[in-house]
């Protein structure tokens, strides 16, 4: 019998389901059997017992000459076979209850007990089903349990990222069913090792789940808010030329010529790029550039930005 199906919210200690093993019954009603015939010769022998050595000492105190010493003999050797009698019959009481004690310790896992609060995600099995216990971790999958109050993501973060990861820094989750939501996490731990196949650094993260929102097997999009870099400059995706040299710019230099300019690419920001090298804040750089433009063209400046403004995104156009 099962009393839970999936979706349902259960305790610790409660009762998932039952199986029957009327085998394992069966063994436990024959040795409780075997057992109260045994403590039944304990009680038995412990009866001869007195008696032998009862009779043993009314014999051994008699006065001189009134029993033969061939008789006490007889008597002593009564009462040491009594007492052999009585400690076999309760070695077998002990091992009796050894084997049930067995017995019941098996029957404990007739009961699928939860072992922790939280929700059934999954139920594998049904009324009549054959469960086989198998070796190892062979055997059949009964019921999946998740406990959600509190989640863990697990994010591959590219190596060239992985510098600014540590415990504690936060991060923002976003999931696809819930577009307009924003849940906050924080970094409890990595790998500490870069995997040699991916080139990413394992990080875990830990998040509260007090509405159960977030779903175990869920896939969210990870923000880290990682500390700038000054030295990093970024400009609009729009921006770049992919050439045969790979990533380039171009920029308005002196006398309002195009300089073509090789970068070297960070992060993706979507609609930004983060370049690490080849073009600095003071650059005039030409957004949405022709692909036929090239060193040396000269251009005119339609708009110049203002002093606050960064120097990003003038527009030319080729003379």
């Amino acid at each position: 019998m099962w009393y839970f199906d999936f979706g349902a919210h259960v305790k610790a200690g409660d009762v998932l389901a039952e199986i029957d093993a009327p085998d394992l019954d069966a063994q436990e009603v024959s040795l409780e059997g075997k057992l109260q015939s045994a403590q039944s010769l304990v009680k038995a022998s412990e009866a001869q017992k007195q008696f032998a050595d009862t009779t043993y000492v009314r014999w051994r105190d008699s006065p001189k000459g009134v029993v033969s010493e061939q008789e006490q003999d007889s008597k002593q050797a009564d009462y040491n076979s009594a007492s052999a009698r009585l400690n076999a019959s309760q070695a077998e009481v002990e091992s009796d209850e050894g084997d049930l004690a067995r017995l019941k310790a098996l029957e404990s896992f007739k009961k699928i007990t939860v072992p922790f609060d939280g929700v059934v995600t999954a139920r594998e099995t049904d009324i009549g089903a054959l469960i086989n216990a198998g070796s190892g971790f062979g055997g059949p999958e009964l019921f999946k349990v998740a406990d959600i109050h509190k989640m863990r993501v697990y994010v591959q973060v590219p190596q060239k990222q992985s510098a600014g990861i540590h415990q504690g820094l936060t991060a923002k989750l976003q999931l696809p069913q819930y577009p307009n939501k924003t849940f906050d996490a924080v970094v409890a731990t990595t790998s500490g090792a870069i995997n040699m196949t991916a080139r990413t650094l394992l990080v875990e993260l830990h998040i509260d789940n007090p509405d159960g929102l977030l779903q175990p097997g869920a896939f969210a999009q990870v923000q880290f808010e990682l500390p700038t870099d000054p030295n990093v400059v970024r400009i609009p995706t729009s921006a770049l030329l992919f050439r045969e040299n790979g990533a380039e710019v171009a920029t308005v230099g002196p006398g309002d010529k195009v300089e073509i300019k090789p970068v070297t690419l960070g992060r993706n920001l979507g609609t930004q790029f983060e370049i690490l090298k080849g073009f600095t804040t003071s650059d005039r750089i030409i957004d949405s550039p022709s692909d036929s433009l090239a060193t040396g063209d000269a251009v005119h400046v339609a708009g110049r930005p203002s002093s606050k403004e960064v120097e990003i995104g003038v527009s030319a156009s080729v003379k």
